[in-house]
């Protein structure tokens, strides 16, 4: 029990500050949630009204939770459900792999395995700090409902729900850093189950079966393959079912359990997957450090156009269905134009959804630049820069290849949506709304670029923590921000927000101007910087 709680106790001290930002984030989009959906959909007509609608148009409920009723508090958590666990899943597979394959891969695994801790303790020291981090956004979130005098169970219920979707994606991850040889491939690994289970649970609420009244959906079988599925099947604030949440807790005591079992099984430094050989000899593409970049970022650039692909798609085909929903309900109308500069109702669906490809593409920037941080803090960037490579020119070929991400990122949605239009006798007007839009966010996206960037020359050590942060910061402020009630100029903090949309016959180029001047300062200022930083590994 010493050797447990010092270890504990370790992991604490390390992740303090990023566990205050996922649990008091996820407490806070309850909390706005709560304030900003009772204020937008204030009366049970609108609600009704609005679950009508997504009924007769089920594709909507790939990016929502399950109706189940027009009550407020169960109407809130059909908005918010899939989104709180999915800040769980996030927080406690970072936690997972960062503890166990991030630690084995740095060596430290290997220093604390050789003291009478031996080679378990870690992991059940890792299980144990998962565990009660997700108690506490639980009961966080829990106390989020009771603070808007939601009643005690349905809270209580929600909060729980949170916690075990978060424990599910626990195990889900330190089984992963089991399977894979390096962090990279079991957070890739544990994202993508992440992802694809998020899109069963949206698939097969979608294929569901609505009610009589309409306000009600029974989800279909595929929906119990996925842990969100499980989750939504809850049903807190209506039925209050607390039995799917324990398929939740089951899963992970299996999944943890084949984590623990595999771990006895294998070597350190060894994993059940082996790594794939590289070749004798490189090609002639990996001449350059720049060809070297675009390998590294290519795997991951591909699964970002991907999504944007099927985002593009949606964001022209839907838009028959969008103006039905705003003739049937007024308060649909009038959120998708807060959200896209009073656009007319087509125009605003190309704008919402290509605001969630600006978020894709601004992740593929991101994640390539925090590449160069990886590189550097396990050492493989120093024999790089042994070679005749300055500082300079590695750095740019970071945010070059970033940059090129964020384009194919932005340039994969334009062609989804031209696709989209296929069987529409108006296309050609979408396509050009498309257009605008994707080179908007490709400006809006390549702030974050640069200013992570900017973060690794100044502070290495939070290149990647605060990277990722200002990104998700950017969702709830520009995708969320009018469905949650925020002021205006609050949502406009985000450059997502304030990109250049179609509007009308013209181009709303509202700030692109600052835009433009940030990326080219921040670009500049980082490059700057380089000429006089020293490597850090250790940060």
């Amino acid at each position: 029990m010493t050797r447990l709680m010092t270890l504990l106790g370790q992991r604490l001290r390390r992740d303090w500050l990023q566990l205050t930002l996922w649990i008091g984030g996820t407490m806070a989009l309850a909390l706005a949630g709560l304030s900003g959906a009772a204020s937008t959909y204030g009366t049970e007509q609108e609600r009704t009204a609005l679950l009508a609608t997504v009924m007769a148009n089920p594709v909507i409920l790939l990016f929502r939770g399950l109706p189940s009723g027009p009550g407020e508090q169960a109407f809130i958590v059909f908005l918010l459900m899939p989104f709180l666990v999915m800040m769980a899943a996030f927080m406690s597979s970072f936690l997972a792999v960062r503890h166990t394959r991030g630690d084995e891969e740095a060596g430290r695994l290997e220093l604390v395995a050789a003291t009478t801790a031996g080679r378990a303790m870690p992991s059940v020291a890792t299980l144990v700090h998962g565990v009660l981090a997700n108690l506490l956004l639980g009961v966080l979130v829990a106390a989020a409902f009771l603070s808007g005098g939601s009643p005690a169970e349905g809270s209580w219920l929600a909060g729980f729900t949170a916690a075990c979707g978060g424990l599910t994606y626990l195990g889900v991850a330190l089984l992963a850093a089991q399977l894979m040889r390096t962090s990279r491939g079991a957070n890739s690994l544990a994202v993508w189950v992440l992802v694809v289970t998020y899109f069963i649970a949206g698939i097969g609420n979608a294929l569901g079966t609505p009610s009589d009244d309409l306000t009600h959906m029974e989800s279909s079988w595929l929906t119990w393959l996925s842990p969100f599925g499980w989750a939504e099947n809850t049903r807190a604030f209506d039925e209050n079912l607390w039995w799917p949440a324990f398929l939740c807790l089951a899963a992970f005591v299996l999944l943890a359990g084949a984590a623990l079992a595999l771990q006895t099984v294998r070597d350190l430094d060894a994993s059940i997957i082996p790594e794939r050989q590289g070749r004798a000899v490189a090609r002639a593409t990996l001449s350059t450090p720049t060809a070297l970049v675009m390998r590294l970022a290519a795997g991951s650039t591909i699964g970002w156009m991907a999504g944007a692909f099927f985002a593009g798609a949606l964001s022209t085909s839907l838009g028959s269905v969008v103006n039905e929903m705003g003739a049937d309900n007024p308060a649909v109308a009038d959120m998708l134009k807060a959200l896209s500069a009073e656009a007319d109702l087509e125009q605003a669906v190309v704008v919402v959804f290509f605001t969630m490809v600006g978020l894709l593409a601004a992740c593929a920037g991101v994640q390539t630049v925090a590449r160069a941080r990886q590189e550097e803090a396990h050492g493989t960037a120093e024999p790089v820069l042994a070679s005749p490579v300055e500082r300079v020119r590695w750095l740019a070929d970071f945010v070059v290849v970033g940059f090129i991400a964020i384009v194919l990122t932005c340039g994969a949605a334009f062609a989804g949506a031209w696709v989209g239009t296929a069987r529409l006798d108006d296309g050609a007007a979408l396509v050009g709304d498309a257009f605008v839009a994707a080179w908007g966010q490709v400006i809006a996206a390549s702030v974050f670029l640069v200013l992570t960037a900017l973060v690794f020359t100044i502070a290495p050590r939070w290149t990647i923590p605060l990277g990722w942060t200002l990104v998700t910061a950017a969702i709830v402020f520009g995708l969320f921000g009018p469905l949650l009630g925020l002021p205006e100029w609050v949502t406009n903090l985000s450059p997502f927000s304030v990109a250049p949309v179609p509007s009308g016959s013209e181009v709303d180029v509202r700030g692109m101007w600052w835009l433009v001047l940030t990326v080219g300062v921040g670009a500049t200022a980082s490059l700057v910087l380089m000429r006089r930083r020293e490597l850090a590994a250790a940060g």
